[in-house]
This record gives structure tokens, C-alpha cells and sequence, in this order.
């Protein structure tokens, strides 16, 4: 029999019957307990994915990503290599060391994060809840880990990572999730928001101060997938290849409207209406031209930071509370698992025959 694809979900009518004839039995027994069955969950939570497809457009995104930054970044050395030949090398080498260590190592860092799996179905969801236990621990000794080690990092409530520092010694998947909870919903969440104001302020003032396409694109590049290694960082998780895919189209969406504001020249545009006031003074004009510039660019990158933001820890919510839903959901047995039975009850069948008569 083939096996499917882990988070792949199966369509209702190619339940193998002998699974079908449960699905009362456990229905009945799930009113009675208040837990979900499987069958409910996949009808309610999962989604027709193609696990591979997924997989093939992140690393596609990645690499348009890592493309595009490169061409700016190559552009602007090639730039002030026609003004310079060192400052062009110099620079050039500078470029390099910070492709490297702004896009190559936090999306390295990224992709190499655990994740929940939540997109399940009858076959793949024991396996899930066996991953997601054991991610949960990860996540568990992390916290515990960074808090004792670093002082004053601030981001977890140092209560609440003692429980969470019993539960796990006592193996009390339970209280771990308990713990990891009350982390989400209240300290997390707040360094989180914490994180996005930061990188958003980061981003508007540095898009203001530069006065280049290129270097807009490249900021928001950088800026972006830092916020989102952070927020990974600080949660203990990422996303799943699916919302990973939108995360990173998202990024490269910003760095190409900043790239965009950066070859617009909206000041003019708004200066031309101010009329009278400004026609008779040209200075005073352009600089009015190139702070209208400045500050619509910044402001709209820091915007555009923020939405990556939220965006990245909605997504990191939604899949939490997902693998904690399924973790209270009340398996039944699969196909593998039916086949097994009946292979029994017919081999006590067989040792159990009546000798025939003489």
C-alpha cells in the first residue's frame, strides 16, 4: 500500500470503508468526552496542501530574493566603482560580507527552526502529534536555557519558565504546554511587539536617510528577514513551508515597492500644488521636494516592516493553537492498524478449527 505524504490531506470519500464504519462509534463517544476526532479536526482545519509544491516555491522565493539583493547591492559597488576604483572594491567587498551575514545566515537560520505540523490527516496525524510533542520539549529546554544563561534578556516571564523548567524534568507534556501558553499570551507577545516597533523605526529611518533605489530595497531586504529571525528566535519555532512562502513573498513585495518609492520623485508632485508659496524660492523648493521624498519612503517602509511583523507571529499563533488542538484530538485506529487486527482474528481463527471427522 502506498503511503501518503505526510501533511497531505485525503478526501472524505476515499476513507477505506472499515475506517468509515468507526466514524459513528467515535462520533458518539466524542459528545460524551468534548474531544474532537480526527475525522472532525481534518474536516475543519486541514487544507489540501501539496507538501513538495510548498517546499519547491519557498526555495524559488529564496532564491529571487537572494537575486534581487544581490543585482542591487552589485549595482550600487558598480556605481561607486565609476567614481572610484578602490572605494569600488572596498565596497564591493563590504557588500559581500553583508549579503552574507544580513540574508544568507538569518535564512539559513530560518529554514533550519523546528515547526508544528498541523496539516493532518487519519493516517499522519499520530506522527504529527509524536513531532509536535517533541518540538514543544525543544522549545521548552530553549527557553529555560537562554533564560538562565543570558541576564537581562527580558523576554520571558521568569515565573512561568520555572514551572515550565518542572514540567519538562517531570516529563509533564501537559504543563508544558500549559507554561508555553501563558508565555504566548502574555511576556512573547510583548517582546514581540517590542521587536516589530524596533525594526519598524529601524527601517523608516534608514529608507529616509538613504536617497537610493538600490539601498532602499536592500534595507527593507535586510530589515525584513531580521525581524523574522528574531520573532522565530524568540517563539522557538517557525512557520510551516506553506505560511514561510507568503512571509517571504511578502518580503520580497516591500523590497520591491521601496524600490519603486526610491525611482519616484513624489515631492515634486506635492510641491507643484503648494503654488505661489514655494514657486519663487527653487532651494527652498527642492528641499521641501526631498523631505516630502524621504519621509514618504520611510514612513511606508516602516509600515510595510510591520505588516511582515504581524503577519509572521499571527501565523505562529494560528499553527500553536492548532498543534494544541490536535493534541487533544481522540485518534482512531487507520487502515495499517484495521489490517493488523484482521490478520489476527483470522490467524486465532485458523490455530482454533475443529478437527474434521474420521
Amino acid at each position: 500500500m502506498e503511503k501518503k505524504k505526510q501533511g497531505e490531506s485525503i478526501p472524505s470519500e476515499k476513507i477505506n470503508n472499515s475506517e468509515k464504519a468507526l466514524v459513528p462509534a467515535v462520533e458518539s463517544e466524542d459528545k460524551s468526552s468534548g474531544k474532537l476526532t480526527i475525522y472532525e479536526y481534518e474536516q475543519k482545519y486541514t487544507k489540501r496542501q501539496n507538501v513538495r509544491g510548498a517546499k519547491l516555491i519557498l526555495k524559488l522565493i529564496c532564491a529571487v530574493v537572494g537575486l534581487f539583493l544581490f543585482a542591487c547591492l552589485f549595482f550600487v559597488s558598480l556605481r561607486i566603482y565609476e567614481i572610484n576604483e578602490y572605494a569600488g572594491y572596498a565596497a564591493g567587498a563590504v557588500c559581500l560580507i553583508l549579503y552574507i551575514v544580513l540574508f544568507i545566515v538569518p535564512m539559513v537560520k530560518i529554514l533550519k527552526s523546528p515547526y508544528f505540523i498541523v496539516n493532518v490527516n487519519v493516517h499522519t496525524a499520530g506522527a504529527a502529534k509524536r513531532h509536535n510533542r517533541k518540538v514543544r520539549r525543544e522549545i521548552a529546554g530553549k527557553m529555560i536555557d537562554l533564560t538562565a544563561k543570558v541576564d537581562g534578556v527580558g523576554w520571558y516571564d521568569s515565573k512561568i519558565v520555572g514551572e515550565l523548567a518542572i514540567a519538562l524534568k517531570a516529563g509533564d507534556d501537559k504543563g508544558i504546554m500549559k507554561s508555553l501558553t501563558a508565555l504566548y499570551t502574555g511576556s512573547v507577545k510583548k517582546s514581540a511587539k517590542d521587536m516589530i516597533f524596533k525594526s519598524s523605526m529601524k527601517s523608516a529611518m534608514y529608507s529616509a536617510l538613504s536617497q537610493t533605489s538600490k539601498v532602499d530595497a536592500a534595507l527593507v531586504v535586510f530589515l525584513n528577514l531580521q525581524l523574522v529571525k528574531d520573532l522565530v528566535f524568540l517563539y522557538g519555532f517557525r512557520p510551516s513551508d506553506a505560511k514561510l512562502v507568503k512571509i517571504f513573498g511578502r518580503v520580497l513585495q516591500n523590497s520591491l515597492i521601496a524600490y519603486g518609492l526610491g525611482g519616484m520623485k513624489i515631492g515634486n508632485s506635492i510641491v507643484k500644488t503648494m503654488g505661489d508659496a514655494v514657486r519663487g524660492i527653487p532651494l527652498l523648493g527642492s528641499a521641501i521636494s526631498a523631505i516630502v521624498d524621504s519621509s514618504v519612503q520611510g514612513l511606508t517602509n516602516g509600515v510595510l516592516t510591520a505588516v511582515i511583523g504581524y503577519q509572521t507571529i499571527k501565523y505562529l499563533s494560528q499553527e500553536y493553537k492548532l498543534q494544541q488542538i490536535l493534541d487533544g484530538v481522540e485518534l482512531v485506529e487507520t487502515e495499517e492498524e484495521i489490517q493488523e487486527t484482521c490478520q489476527k482474528i483470522e490467524k486465532e481463527l485458523k490455530s482454533n478449527k475443529k478437527p474434521q471427522a474420521a
